[in-house]
């Protein structure tokens, strides 16, 4: 299946980095990742293939298991990039930090995911 880049930013967004659930999580990533992906965090970890990002993306989240991403602004897109700026926190209250997601997609899945912290809006 191929998906929009809005689309894949989105749901790598919530339905990745946002899920708790490391079935449902693994199951995403099954669908919207290619399996030579890569994963580059802004502490300089990369992360190569689904095995991986699922890895990471566990770990991080158990971090902060209560906090959602929110969307600050549309995803965007330009020809197979796209990005999405996001804040994050536990719901209700202030969010902790902000982020943005840039993705390269290839024949409708994600092959790179950048992540970047940003200052908070």
């Amino acid at each position: 299946m191929s998906f929009p880049v809005s689309t894949l930013l989105l749901r790598n967004l919530h339905d990745v980095f946002g899920e708790i659930d490391a079935e449902r999580r693994r199951a995403v990533i099954d669908e919207i990742f290619h399996e030579d992906a890569v994963f580059y965090d802004p502490n300089g970890g990369i992360f190569r293939g689904r095995d991986e990002i699922d890895r990471i993306a566990g770990v991080i989240k158990a971090t902060h298991p209560d906090f959602q991403y929110q969307p600050i602004a549309p995803a965007e897109e330009i020809g197979n990039g796209g990005r999405v700026r996001w804040v994050s926190g536990s719901p209700g209250k202030t969010a902790a930090y902000a982020g943005t997601d840039f993705i390269i997609a290839r024949d409708g899945k994600i092959a790179a995911v950048y992540l970047f912290f940003d200052a908070l809006p």
